[in-house]
């Protein structure tokens, strides 16, 4: 059995595991290897790095975990699928590119539990800055020196600028930056595209320091079971019999194989883990539960213009769009698509936006599939904050079998109070005089869907995940918190830290790729016992109240 040694063992090498080997390995006294349970994220591989391939890796054996949600009880016992990358790069490898850092307030809300008090927006910003290099932001808000290129959509097709006249008449204001002093609004995005290329935290972060001899990686190195002596962890079992041994473990698995990989090794509610034969480590009941994630439904009209990008998915254009991309890096496959958008509050009671909006210039689906009519334009829209909590259990001690994920989506009377609000918001912008020359009719849900009750029942039949699971091993110091927030250590156990979505108590306004990003850069400075960076008291927008 061959047994390797290192000072620090990453498992994971997705968006957080990139960011840390980076940093980890910039001193060359420090050995670091990086397990990937996934493939490499080859350089000619057009899937991943082609922006507007990115329905493709979703759903195939060969890029994706292919979760499923337990029976969802609140949506006719539907299971609702979830994509996870199954790449070096993680869930950056295949996600759809979009950079939101979240409200500040967010982090004021993080802030706010007890020993938590490190993690408010004036500390987390200075890191926001450290991983950027925004081509387009005031560097008061964004960081202009670091790996991670940031390009603003372009947002021209007319589709866009409609759009946000309509959101304007309906009385959402635009914004100047969603990343910046006001979220609130609507406005171009950024997103992680860098000249016509997909810019995944693997190709900022590993690829340029791949070359250094202290740091090692290596793909398709499933990690099955965490080594302890006693209640340090020593070690990792993965592959097949192979072990690998450091002065810290750091699992960067995300928001469902981390939990699953301590329960696996004895780290979670010990009752339930000795019902399924494992030895008990340590009394942690808080591991796999929490779980919180951001559902959506596309809300599709037909257009009367044929100004949508809907030819570019004719099949006889697809050698000529991949050409275009592959010699020049322009035209339709060089960009996500989801160039712009928004952030609203769905009634008067919330202090900040708990809605989020994608405006997309074509009529489609996740999975590639477009309803009949031609040209047609959609918003992705969903509310921010469900205050549903739902959990992650292994089923047995079978390391290849997926773990039972349970969401409870729509479970609570504020969240379906929140998804008619959303609805009714999104189609009071898209009926607006701006989109009159382009709307075509609602396609989906379509006028037979009126009453809150019909609504509901849409979303239940309809809704996807918009891909954000998290929460499932939280910081914070109360029972039910997984990890120490000044360490990044598991409570109650020597040498074993977490850092990716599933530390993060409550899910984010947004995409949650930058803040996983942030809290990855935040905890290189705390492993590695560096002074943390000086916050930042950038007043951000408050509204009247708040």
């Amino acid at each position: 059995m061959s047994r390797e040694r290192y000072d620090y063992v990453i498992v994971g090498g997705g968006s957080a595991g990139s960011a840390l080997a980076n940093r980890l390995s910039a001193d060359a006294g420090n050995t670091v290897l990086v397990l990937e349970a996934g493939r490499p994220d080859y350089r000619w591989d057009v899937f991943i790095h082609m922006p507007a391939a990115l329905t493709f890796p979703i759903g195939s054996r060969f890029y994706d975990w292919r979760y499923e949600s337990e029976p969802e009880p609140y949506m006719h016992g539907r299971r609702i699928y979830h994509a996870r990358g199954k790449v070096l790069g993680g869930s950056s490898s295949i996600n759809g590119m979009i950079f939101q850092h979240g409200n500040p307030m967010d982090y004021e809300r993080w802030a706010a539990d007890e020993g938590m008090e490190d993690w408010d927006f004036a500390h987390c910003l200075p890191y926001f800055k450290r991983m950027e290099n925004c081509l387009a932001g005031d560097e008061k808000w964004h960081g202009h020196e670091g790996p991670l290129v940031l390009e603003r959509g372009p947002a021209a097709n007319p589709l866009f600028e409609a759009f946000f006249a309509a959101a304007e008449q309906a009385g959402y204001p635009r914004t100047d930056d969603v990343n910046g002093y006001r979220q609130e609004g609507f406005a171009p995005f950024d997103r992680n595209v860098h000249r016509g290329r997909r810019l995944s935290a693997a190709r900022a972060y590993l690829h340029p320091v791949k070359n250094r001899p202290n740091l090692t990686v290596r793909t398709r190195a499933h990690v099955t079971k965490i080594l302890f002596a006693g209640e340090r962890a020593v070690g990792v079992r993965y592959g097949h019999g192979r072990e690998a041994y450091g002065g810290e473990i750091i699992l960067c698995g995300g928001s469902i194989n981390t939990p699953q990989l301590l329960q696996l090794s004895g780290v979670g509610d010990a009752d339930e883990l000795r019902a399924l034969g494992v030895d008990v480590v340590a009394d942690l009941p808080g591991v796999g539960e929490n779980l919180q994630d951001h559902l959506e439904v596309y809300v599709q009209y037909a257009c009367k213009r044929p100004v949508s990008v809907q030819p570019a998915l004719a099949k006889w254009r697809r050698p000529l769009i991949g050409a275009q991309w592959l010699f020049l890096r322009s035209g339709p496959g060089a960009t996500n698509h989801f160039e712009g958008g928004g952030f609203v509050r769905s009634n008067d009671e919330v202090a900040y936006p708990n809605l989020m909006f994608h405006f997309l210039p074509i009529a489609i689906r996740y999975d590639g599939s477009v309803p009949a009519g031609g040209h047609g334009y959609q918003v992705h829209v969903g509310p921010m904050y469900a205050d549903t909590r739902g959990s992650v259990k292994i089923r047995s001690t079978d390391p290849a079998e997926h773990p039972a994920l349970r969401f409870n989506y729509l479970s609570t009377e504020n969240d379906r109070r929140e998804w008619v609000e959303a609805i009714n918001v999104a189609r009071d912008i898209l009926n607006q005089p701006a989109l009159d020359e382009f709307n075509g009719g609602e396609i989906s849900p379509g006028p037979r869907v009126g009453s809150d009750e019909e609504i509901l029942d849409w979303v239940a039949r309809d809704a996807e995940t918009a891909l954000h699971p998290s929460c499932t091993a939280k910081m914070g110091t109360d029972p039910m918190s997984v990890v120490d927030p000044g360490s990044m250590r598991v409570h109650g156990l020597d040498g074993l830290r977490v850092v990716d979505a599933s530390v993060m108590p409550y899910i984010t306004n947004g995409n949650i790729y930058a803040p996983v990003m942030m809290v990855a850069e935040k905890a290189a400075d705390l492993i590695l016992g560096d002074t943390p960076l000086k916050p930042d008291d950038a007043e951000f927008y408050r509204a009247a109240g708040a």
